[in-house]
């Protein structure tokens, strides 16, 4: 008889997260998601806080797991950090007051996000079973709605259902408030699924965290419902940065210990030197495959390419320290879609410049070198690894900050293998 896992809150923390998660698919519903993120952030950061301040007078179900570990105060400096950038590049670009508190507001509702998840994972005593069986429950919403989203494009429905007031908060655009059944690809004319994202790609790399998460359930039945839903997430999207990511991030961390084994060496030399012969014609198949991968959305590929090229060229001309403060209109060339927009690294150069780009890449190179490490030590490193890697990949296809508020579970839990390690330690 299989063994039944059960998963309860015992303690406030962990009841607000898993309450969340289980209302991910109602609050979608309301048009909700972009502001319950935000107020989740900032209310469990100010509970970290709190905790923290208050010490051993805190109840014992929620004592604090010990200080702020170093890769958290990392991302805190650099949130910081980041949040300055903005201001100078403001004044220097004379962008005003009204915008600077909106931009402010703006950093406020995403890139603070970046600091504030994982310091509540390091310090509120969290449980990764928590954030794993809420990430199967938000799976079983998906698979129950699975069969209305699917034959939507086929009977007829239409692709939004409403767009919520709650816009009024402001946001990026009206689709972070709009609640859709499918949208229509303009490239073939046919039917992609965003679930509760705001658009098919980002929903796709939502779906690998969502596979990620399943893989360390221990209820089985849990663990199939998580992995379904996550596969259709990314199947449906019809994303090729999705399928990547289902392979590179999932496979990838539990390879990862090979590197430790002498036989694993042997036969990597092995293979290396089988290069020799079969090198020209894998290189030669690796390229085909890549232009196949970039051919088969060719008009996104040149319209982001293009993107990040005029982004670069204003950057080293315009801004070199401090950007230019917000995004900005693109020409027709790339079908007006702002510059800075679609590739977190350029973006950053664009909008906050130099010192806005080593604020992000100083504490995600240390969180990457943090997971890699404890990943080849053994299994405990293997989630927040996919999770690092699936943040990266979705950082050159997107940017990371204005999509904060929906992979929090996953910030969440680097903040929690944080305070692993440096208890391990």
């Amino acid at each position: 008889m299989t063994e039944v896992h059960v998963v309860t809150p015992t303690n406030l923390a962990e009841s607000i997260v898993m309450t969340t998660l289980r209302w991910t698919w109602p609050f979608y519903g309301l048009g909700a998601l972009y502001v319950v993120g935000p107020v989740l952030a900032w209310l469990l950061a100010g509970l970290a806080l709190l905790v923290l301040y208050l010490g051993p007078a805190v109840r014992d179900d929620l004592r604090a797991r010990g200080p702020v570990p170093p890769v958290v105060w990392a991302w805190i400096i650099g949130m910081i950090v980041m949040l300055i950038a903005l201001w100078i590049g403001h004044l220097n670009w004379n962008l005003g007051t009204k915008t600077t508190i909106k931009s402010t507001i703006g950093w406020a509702k995403g890139w603070a996000l970046l600091a504030l998840f994982p310091l509540a994972g390091a310090v509120l005593p969290i449980r990764r079973d928590i954030l794993t069986r809420g990430q199967c429950v938000v799976g079983a919403w998906t698979l129950a709605l699975l069969p209305v989203l699917a034959v939507a494009p086929y009977v007829g429905l239409p692709e939004s259902i409403f767009t919520s007031p709650l816009k009024a908060v402001g946001g990026p655009g009206p689709e972070y408030f709009t609640v859709f059944f499918f949208t229509w690809d303009p490239g073939s004319w046919t039917p992609r699924w965003q679930f509760y994202a705001p658009w098919s790609p980002f929903a796709a790399l939502l779906g690998v965290i969502q596979v990620c998460f399943a893989l360390e359930e221990r209820d089985h039945k849990w663990r199939a419902i998580g992995i379904a839903a996550g596969m259709a997430m990314i199947l449906m999207s019809k994303s090729r940065m999705g399928l990547v990511g289902l392979v590179a991030c999932t496979i990838g961390p539990r390879l990862l210990p090979l590197v430790l084994k002498g036989w694993a060496w042997q036969l990597l030399a092995g293979a290396t030197a089988s290069l020799a012969v079969v090198g020209p014609a894998l290189s030669q198949a690796l390229k085909d495959g890549v232009s196949a991968f970039k051919g088969a959305r060719a008009d996104s590929t040149r319209v982001r390419a293009t993107l990040q090229r005029i982004a670069v060229e204003r950057w080293e001309s315009e801004a070199w320290w401090f950007g230019h403060g917000r995004v900005q209109p693109g020409p027709h060339l790339v079908e007006f879609m702002p510059i800075g927009s679609h590739h977190t690294w350029w973006a950053l150069l664009f909008v906050k410049g130099m010192v806005g780009f080593l604020a992000w890449t100083i504490p995600i190179v240390w969180q990457t070198g943090l997971v890699l490490v404890d990943a080849a030590k053994g299994p405990r490193g293997r989630l927040p690894l996919g999770i690092t890697m699936t943040i990266l990949l979705l950082s050159f296809g997107e940017n990371v900050e204005i999509e904060a508020y929906l992979i929090w579970p996953g910030l969440l839990m680097l903040g929690i293998h944080a305070a692993e390690v440096r208890e391990s330690n």
